[in-house]
């Protein structure tokens, strides 16, 4: 039961040590007491352990769809909701788990709006695998991603699409969870990261949402099975908040794109906007573009979205209406113009291949924390933004000993030394060609 009464027949609240044993013992929340815990975590009534122990059973034991969805629209509801209707123009978010390498959002957030699609790209805290958007953005000078509620929907209103990080009227709720889940280990919980997703879309306006659900050694979700069951319950999450959603669980086993460092990632999304780049990228950013334009209503069979986003890409709007956002939002557009203007590390060498082979196996994750500790801050508290690796191999490639498996710039020698542990350690190489995975595991609607 979700109240109790007392002798007088009024009504009382549970408490939450009632309700962590509730949810231990794998018992389902009713509505009310969904509520009750959302608003007490809002007004700070829930103690801190309490909460910590209330998220433990839930990441044990899980949400019923319907606990997830009433979660989510009471996380929404718990600070301020965009209304967008004023603007005759469908809106729609990409959402992803996050990879290393990872640059669709950055490419597909001013793609998708020169398509002619609203599409607000609000970012949380927990959104981040090693550096996420909002750091590689920064990289840009005089880009600002702290905005307002009020400053997000004038962009929207004008450019039609943002980056900001998740302002503190967005979800509160969600922020406080997503804090104790970090300090619980916990972010992995399907249903937490659920309501998390959805919560600050549909509170930013959002009608419509396509996920990438990204699964291996390059994400926080090392197994598939788990990927596949995220897909399934965000859709249907979606699906119960009267909002249409599709996912795309995707091979996250070997980096994305030729780069990683921050606005080393940016030239690389610059390049794309212009329809060029690597291979995969180009394919997830097609996939997922697609899905987005098919949902938005802007195409409706697949050979049209595919031409629309073909389209965009090759006749510059992409581009143009990626530096339209960069300059609403301050930033610097000769850098947009001339990549070239970007800080340039002092050093480059080339991660030589050990032996003769293809490459097997790339750990996306040790070349992240690698380049993690090239970018390590200075003694001012400033990331070093100039520094990365470039021209990756990848899975498949055949190698002769001494050729460059990648290219490293670097500006301090002590680090890469340690540096080097992590980026030697991630390539394996073997005598035959490995077997080819599938990008696209799965499709869930």
């Amino acid at each position: 039961m979700s109240e109790r009464k007392t002798s007088t027949g009024k009504n009382i609240q549970p408490s939450f040590a009632y309700l962590i044993e509730k949810k231990r013992e794998s018992e389902e929340f009713s509505d009310s007491e969904v509520r009750y815990i959302v608003e007490s975590i809002l007004n700070d009534k829930i103690p801190s352990h309490q909460l910590a122990a209330l998220i433990m059973a839930i990441y044990f034991q899980n949400l019923s769809a319907q606990e997830t969805a009433v979660l989510t629209e009471e996380i929404m509801l718990s600070g301020e909701v965009v209304d967008l209707t004023d603007l005759g123009m469908p809106k729609i978010s990409l959402y992803s788990t996050g990879g290393v390498g990872d640059k669709t959002n950055l490419v597909l957030t001013p793609l998708v709006a020169a398509c002619g699609v609203v599409v607000p790209s609000v970012i949380g805290d927990d959104e981040n695998f090693i550096f996420g958007n909002l750091r590689k953005l920064a990289s840009i000078p005089g880009f600002k991603t702290e905005l307002s509620v009020k400053e997000c929907i004038q962009l929207l209103k004008k450019v039609h699409c943002c980056f900001c990080a998740q302002p503190k009227q967005i979800a509160p709720v969600d922020r406080k969870l997503n804090e104790m889940r970090q300090a619980t280990a916990t972010v992995a919980s399907v249903p937490l990261i659920t309501s998390s997703i959805l919560s600050k879309r549909m509170a930013v306006g959002s009608e419509n949402l396509v996920v990438d659900v990204k699964w291996g050694n390059g994400s926080f979700l090392k197994d598939v099975e788990q990927a596949k069951q995220l897909a399934r319950v965000i859709t249907r999450a979606a699906r119960s908040l009267q909002r249409r959603c599709v996912a795309l669980v995707t091979d996250m086993n070997q980096p994305l794109g030729d780069s990683i460092g921050t606005n080393l990632e940016i030239q690389e999304a610059i390049e794309l906007l212009q329809g060029r780049g690597s291979d995969d990228l180009k394919e997830l950013i097609l996939k997922l573009g697609m899905e987005m334009v098919r949902l938005a209503g802007v195409s409706g069979s697949t050979l049209s979205a595919k031409q629309t986003i073909l389209r965009h890409l090759s006749d510059g709007s992409a581009l143009a209406k990626f530096k339209e956002m960069v300059k609403a939002q301050g930033g610097d557009i000769t850098y947009i113009d001339h990549p070239e203007k970007f800080p340039k590390a002092k050093y480059v060498r080339k991660l030589a291949a050990p032996k003769r082979g293809y490459i097997h196996a790339i750990n996306a994750g040790m070349l992240a924390k690698g380049v993690d500790i090239l970018m390590q801050p200075d003694d001012s508290g400033t990331i070093d933004t100039s520094v990365g690796i470039t021209q990756m191999k990848k899975v498949g490639t055949q190698v002769k000993q001494g050729d460059a498996l990648m290219m490293i710039h670097y500006n301090d020698h002590s680090r890469l030394d340690t540096a080097l542990e992590y980026l030697r350690s991630a390539y394996r190489l073997a005598p035959k060609r490995p077997t080819h995975a599938d990008f696209i595991v799965e499709r869930v609607a």
